[in-house]
């Protein structure tokens, strides 16, 4: 086919879809509460009921709020499940869909947090699914169109941004599955991994 007559914005689609319809849809499948709560590791941040953090920011509108810092320290903490979904429904999609697609408005700050792993991924699919029919939405023309100044490089092709999110959604869904796979194969009592 000659790349004249590609059709981009299938292309670019395909390049999400084919990671989560053939390799991560059906590993985040049946997340369990334990694994989306689980902490591999002492001082990790994660999604926690209100007030019950010891991180330096929790935000959050709901009963649930996320940890954070500013700046963040270094080594960054390490983060849950619980966290990594947070962070990809909200940082990643929701405010991208609010900013570009006419969703509602998203932020960290206002964001309901899952305070479980079904939630989150009813979440997650409902992201997942606005951002699709946005992207399916700008059509070949509106992946030249500049992403304007919700992004920090205004003077982008939106197309670079379709790109950059299907790579933090490849990411970032992998680093979950990889979590869901150490937990499957930690022994582990009430209190977390047996060392």
């Amino acid at each position: 086919m000659d790349t004249d007559e590609r059709d981009w914005n299938h292309t670019l689609r395909e390049q999400w879809e084919f990671h989560w319809n053939r390799q991560l849809r059906d590993r985040i499948e049946g997340l369990t509460d334990d694994e989306y709560f689980w902490s591999p590791a002492p001082g990790a941040w994660s999604v926690r009921p209100r007030g019950s953090s010891t991180a330096p920011v929790q935000v959050g509108a709901g009963d649930f709020t996320i940890d954070y810092a500013f700046p963040e320290p270094v080594p960054a903490p390490f983060t849950t499940i619980a966290w990594r979904l947070g962070h990809v429904i909200v940082g990643v999609l929701a405010a991208r869909n609010a900013a570009h697609f006419g969703a509602p408005a998203a932020s960290y700050e206002t964001w309901d947090y899952a305070g479980s792993a079904a939630t989150a991924l009813d979440q997650l699919t409902t992201q997942l699914d606005v951002w699709l029919a946005g992207v399916r939405g700008l059509g070949e023309a509106g992946l030249r169109r500049p992403v304007g100044a919700a992004e920090p490089f205004p003077e982008a092709p939106m197309a670079d941004l379709v790109l950059h999110i299907h790579r933090e959604l490849i990411h970032h869904l992998s680093e979950v599955c990889l979590l869901r796979d150490l937990y499957t194969h930690t022994e582990t009592t009430t209190n977390g991994p047996i060392r």
